[in-house]
């Protein structure tokens, strides 16, 4: 690819009526300028992007087309926060790109100028951008494109973006800054919307570390190559984005986390921030978030409650995430039971897509209860070494990791605004279920949260609920834990539970619910499958 020169005459006029004045950012292959339409005496913000060599007139033509077809589109989706296109045009070797002045400055810019941003600042931001990116997407189109270059910010953080249209103008997996291309553009692999999600994490990513996650070689095919292969340089500055950042720039695009998880860490931060003017709320409410009504049905009652990590204050999330999401789950409705080595499992509780950091990589160390010490479990690491056979580590979009048995996968993923989440694992076939439960609203006695939050709603449910023993508190990885099981009735169907709930910080914890039929409760499959799960469950890091 032709790289654009490094300054161009002042003098020299685009398209014949674009006078350059001034340069005002530069990129790897773009350049930025202000300039002046010379015949209405306008200002304009034009940009040079090198184009490959000797590009075909038929390429110029379907480049400038496109640019200009969708930069109107997302002007109509997104007025105000799209910059509107004037001309594009081929000129020497570079593609010009004519829009109005934007009364905003370069988010690159920002930074050489400000330096690294507080993680406040740098979730406005990026809400706003994912705002703009969210009405692209649901349009079915991909930027491509995106880098701090293509972001102009407005002293209130709102944004205007600039660049729709460039992705797939030429025959480059990236046309410029290729330290912000997803890996697989790095593979010239085709590319859609989590290609953009990508972007966004690499601009989070320099906004709060000051530099981009992956730095710019001498040559663009070695910048790109950079990103595809190398591993990611962990953020120490990102503070509570610091989930979302590394969800966001994970190399398979599939695990990436999405729109609503990221939106959610976004809105979080901001209200938790005193400081965070009102504009910098959301307009909208993102989506996904639950509320309690009369239309929900018994189970939905009965698992919501069952929510070991959530106090009474959360009510409103525990009633609204029922089995019926299970996917169908014989097991649905009942809570989960644990193997041996944890009394009974518990069944699977709501959950919200909370973005959360990849698991540590800390030994296994054997179950707590007490029957653990009895039927010691296998050994297994949530790297995936020595895990017994029939078993593999998934590692969830939300961070955490556990080993399950094969075939097993997330049969739903529910969420109750950024307070709590719920995975549920299990697969065709299985009565049994897992359920992984994060919340961020929890009592600080586990003990009284099944006991006090948990319990009474089991009781009022009509579902035959029946407590195995006593609510035992004990540890779990060293954090503070309790232990229940029950029996329950789910559809004909005897089912007993296992519950266990931690606490790994101020106000936050889990719980993990294990749930199948109370007559298969005391199989050697079952229980080795518990105590695996247990003993390779591993938190993200903080």
């Amino acid at each position: 690819m032709a790289m654009v020169k490094a300054r161009v005459s002042t003098a020299e006029l685009i398209a014949g009526r674009y006078r350059l004045v001034d340069v005002v950012h530069r990129e790897t292959n773009r350049v930025s300028y202000y300039g002046e339409d010379i015949e209405t005496q306008r200002p304009c913000l034009l940009t040079q992007i090198g184009l490959p060599d000797d590009p075909c007139p038929d390429d110029r033509r379907r480049a400038t087309s496109r640019i200009l077809r969708t930069s109107e589109r997302m002007g109509l989706l997104r007025p105000g926060r799209v910059a509107t296109v004037l001309e594009a045009v081929e000129e020497s070797g570079s593609l010009w790109i004519v829009t109005e002045w934007i009364e905003a400055m370069p988010l690159g810019e920002l930074l050489t100028h400000q330096g690294t941003f507080n993680y406040v600042r740098a979730a406005r931001i990026g809400l706003e951008l994912l705002d703009v990116l969210e009405a692209a997407h649901v349009a079915g189109i991909t930027h491509g494109e995106l880098s701090p270059g293509q972001v102009f910010v407005h002293d209130d953080g709102s944004v205007v973006v600039t660049g729709f249209g460039l992705a797939g103008a030429t025959l480059a997996p990236r046309v410029a800054a290729p330290s912000y291309a997803s890996p697989e553009q790095a593979r010239d692999e085709r590319i859609g919307p989590a290609s953009d999600l990508w972007a966004l994490g690499a601009i989070l990513y320099t906004m709060v570390e000051g530099r981009p996650p992956y730095r710019e070689r001498d040559r663009p095919e070695a910048t790109l190559k950079g990103v595809d292969r190398l591993p990611l340089r962990a953020p120490v500055r990102a503070g509570p984005l610091t989930q979302a950042v590394q969800g966001l720039l994970r190399k398979d695009s599939r695990e990436r986390l999405s729109r609503p998880v990221i939106r959610d860490a976004f809105v979080r931060v901001l209200n938790e921030d005193p400081e965070a003017p009102l504009q910098a709320t959301p307009r909208r409410r993102p989506s996904g978030l639950y509320t309690a009504g009369p239309g929900w049905g018994r189970r939905a009652m009965v698992v919501g409650t069952a929510l070991a990590v959530v106090t009474v204050a959360a009510a409103v999330l525990v009633v609204t995430n029922g089995r019926e999401d299970d996917g169908g789950s014989s097991a649905a409705g009942a809570a989960p039971t644990p193997s041996t080595s944890a009394k009974q499992p518990t069944s699977p509780a709501p959950t919200s897509q909370v973005p959360t950091s990849p698991a540590p990589t800390a030994e296994p160390t054997p179950s707590p209860t007490k029957e653990a010490t009895k039927n010691p479990p296998p050994t297994a690491s949530p790297s995936g070494n020595a895990l017994p056979e029939g078993f593999r580590t998934y590692k969830s979009p939300e961070g955490f990791s556990v080993a399950l048995p094969q075939g097993w996968k997330p049969l739903r993923t529910t969420r109750a605004s950024d307070l709590a989440y719920r995975v549920v694992f299990g697969a065709e076939g299985d009565p049994r279920t897992l359920a992984v439960t994060y919340s961020e609203r929890v009592g600080p006695d586990p003990v009284a949260v099944w006991r006090d939050d948990v319990e009474p709603g089991l009781k009022g449910a009509g579902v035959g609920y029946e407590r195995v023993g006593d609510i035992d508190g004990t540890t779990y990885r060293g954090y503070e834990a309790a232990d229940i099981q029950w029996l329950a009735d789910d559809d004909g169907t005897r089912v007993r539970t296992f519950g266990r709930g931690f606490l790994i910080g101020e106000h936050r914890g889990y719980s993990l619910r294990w749930t199948t039929s109370a007559a298969d409760w005391d199989d050697a499959g079952n229980r080795e499958a518990l105590d695996v799960a247990l003993d390779t469950f591993r938190v993200p890091e903080d």
